[in-house]
């Protein structure tokens, strides 16, 4: 009996699908192990647990350029390159938190015009989202 998982274990035991597999194999993510000829590939167990920490780095918001930093950097045992891509990415993950903020009190600023306007006047949303301003969406606060 052959060692190993076929494609189709390993993608149940990661919980992904089988393309899946193939794309981080073609991101270079993954190894592809050897295709004997009268069979299957048949990938390490450890295969599983490499899919589950890129999953899980695409959770923190990691895109898998970064993840394919990381698990370089996981080889050659760096913690700080891997602390400083981390700071990074929370930094970038604070700057678009800020930019939905300033998004999300924009729209309760209008939803609040919507509530007390009188029911003769142009809905306050639909006007701010008609007005031309060169430099400047209506609604949105202007980019950071």
């Amino acid at each position: 009996m052959p060692q190993g998982l076929t494609i189709g274990q390993l993608a149940k035991a990661a919980q992904v699908n089988v393309e899946t597999i193939r794309y981080y194999q073609r991101r270079r993510l993954l190894p592809e192990p050897h295709k004997p000829p009268q069979g299957y590939r048949r990938y390490p167990p450890a295969t599983v647990a490499r899919i589950r920490f890129i999953k899980r780095a695409q959770v923190l918001g990691f895109t898998l350029d970064e993840v394919a930093a990381l698990l370089r950097l996981d080889t050659a045992c760096a913690c700080a390159a891997t602390r400083s891509l981390a700071a990074h990415k929370l930094e970038s993950i604070d700057h678009k938190l800020a930019g939905l903020t300033a998004i999300r009190e924009a729209l309760a600023r209008l939803l609040d015009q919507c509530d007390s306007a009188q029911p003769t006047q142009p809905c306050p949303i639909i006007d701010a989202l008609s007005r031309d301003e060169p430099h400047r969406t209506p609604v949105l606060p202007s980019p950071v």
